[in-house]
């Protein structure tokens, strides 16, 4: 099961060796970058440390099995008296234990079998959708009376962010940023709730900004305060229940609570209290949470910033954000991320939402059988799509579908392969693009809309995009050659020799 607090899911993470304390002094500036940049990087299969003998002073892991890229436990960073947690979803084991399932196929079943569209017709079909409808209801969240775990300590005058130990990730950064925290918002008229992850550049004691895309709906919710001449309440949380940083970064259609979601994976409602200084609600297990007001009107230069691409997003003008309180539990611990070239703790929680929500993505686009967002397209750059094709010109229509699809509209390159070719094996996939591909015949380049941080785009968030048809061509498809066999082995053969592999001294 997934965990209730931050707390409970590092305990579990150091009982299984997947934990490093780190006792030797940091400095938040960069060297906490620099350290688990290394460690990020390091191969998971890599040999472990004897205790005492890892680098920067930390415990290697107590079993040897988890290689040297774990979550890292900084307990002394700047002036800062709290420790700091890093790299915390940085492997797909710790993925999964956070979400508190055996494998992220699974997890996207359970998803799947609950928005498959067709309706059940059998009694006993009804009666198991009508419990799934009740299962779902009760994973609703439930608003709490009185303080929460997250309220022990309620400082208001005393608020200071620079108490806390934020990081500044990379050399060219406008500052130190809050980069981990779930940032929850409500719609003034609808009372629509929304639970994003944007960066927040901290600029004072009680002042900071607020980043977020046009498209974000934390950015809606922002423009309709605004219209109304109203400052809109917003707070930061960090950490909490293990599933909540997955779910603040999960591409939900709009108007669906992050919480509910949440709860969805906990398999309970969360439980939410009421914050001190403004009119939202929060999880209540949280570590620390920061409450304050957006300025409709005020903005401030924000950035530059090291992004998941690789290269710096440009300093722009973004709005204040003003902190009215932070409140805490006692003794917590500041939960915080870096993102950079690939791989970083984004990369796996990409690839988690890449599994799970592999049955939605098919049910908007049903000729989909699977597909792959690659390490080196940075999750919007690229993306590999399997199909089975049944006529002429499939892989053209089923672009332009992703390109329709939510979120997927900001991917700038699409390949289309057959069902037989392996959409995670990076070599198969470009292998059947050197064989199949004519580039005249079998590449199309449209325009659209880009993602903000695609700093190759002509315009800012707008410019084109390449499809690329490595499937096998039909006659129709500009082609009037037959189409070669691809060599592979006879199955009776694979059978034998499976069998007998052994015999054979291999």
């Amino acid at each position: 099961m997934p965990f209730e607090t931050l707390s409970d899911f590092l305990r579990e993470l150091e009982r299984k060796g997947d934990l490093r304390r780190i006792a030797a002094p940091v400095d938040p500036v960069l060297e906490v970058t620099e350290i688990t940049d290394r460690i990020s990087k390091s191969p998971t299969a890599a040999g472990y440390y004897p205790s005492g003998t890892a680098p920067f002073g930390g415990e290697g892991p107590k079993h040897g099995t988890r290689g040297v890229n774990q979550a890292l436990l900084f307990e002394k960073v700047g002036t800062s008296g709290l420790p700091l947690v890093i790299n915390t979803y940085g492997s797909f084991d710790r993925i999964c234990l956070a979400l508190g399932c055996d494998n992220l196929d699974s997890l996207a079943e359970k998803i799947g079998e609950l928005v498959r569209p067709e309706l059940p017709t059998s009694f006993m079909g009804k009666l198991k959708k009508g419990m799934d409808l009740i299962k779902l209801g009760s994973c609703s969240p439930k608003l709490m009376g009185g303080a929460g775990l997250c309220q022990e300590q309620v400082l208001t005058d005393s608020a200071n962010l620079y108490d806390l130990p934020i990081i500044q990730c990379w050399p060219g950064d406008g500052g130190k940023y809050i980069t981990f925290g779930q940032i929850i918002t409500v719609h003034p008229q609808t009372g629509v709730r929304n639970i994003g992850m944007y960066r927040v550049q901290v600029f004072g004691e009680k002042l900071a900004a607020m980043h977020w895309h046009m498209h974000h709906d934390g950015a809606r919710h922002f423009r309709a305060w605004a219209k109304l001449g109203k400052p809109c309440p917003l707070a930061i949380t960090l950490g909490g229940p293990s599933v909540l940083p997955y779910a603040a970064t999960a591409p939900l259609p709009p108007g669906i609570d992050e919480h509910l979601f949440a709860g969805f994976l906990m398999g309970r409602g969360l439980e939410l209290v009421s914050c001190k200084t403004i009119p939202l609600q929060v999880p209540a297990n949280c570590e620390i949470v920061i409450e304050g007001y957006v300025d409709p009107e005020k903005t401030v230069l924000e950035g530059p910033f090291g992004d998941h691409t690789g290269f710096y997003s440009l300093a722009d003008q973004y709005p204040i954000f003003n902190i009215t309180a932070i409140t805490h539990r006692r003794n917590p611990i500041y939960p915080t991320t870096i993102v950079g070239k690939p791989p970083q703790e984004d990369y796996y929680l990409g690839k988690a939402t890449e599994r799970i929500f592999l049955p939605l993505l098919k049910m908007i686009v049903p000729d989909i059988i699977d597909y792959d967002l690659p390490m080196f397209g940075v999750f919007h750059n690229c993306a590999f799509i399997k199909i089975r094709k049944e006529y002429p010109y499939h892989a053209r229509k089923v672009m332009h579908a992703v390109w329709g699809a939510g979120q997927m509209a900001w991917t700038k390159m699409l390949i289309v392969v057959d069902e037989d070719v392996d959409v995670h094996n990076q070599d198969d996939v470009l292998f059947h693009v050197a064989a199949n591909v004519d580039p005249r015949r079998d590449t199309v380049i449209v325009d659209g809309p880009l993602d903000i941080l695609d700093h190759a785009a002509p315009a800012l968030g707008a410019g084109s995009k390449l499809g690329i048809d490595a499937t096998r061509k039909w006659s129709g498809e500009g082609t009037v050659r037959d189409w070669p066999a691809e060599i592979t082995m006879d199955p009776a053969t694979v059978e034998k020799v499976t069998r007998r592999w052994k015999e054979y001294g291999f």
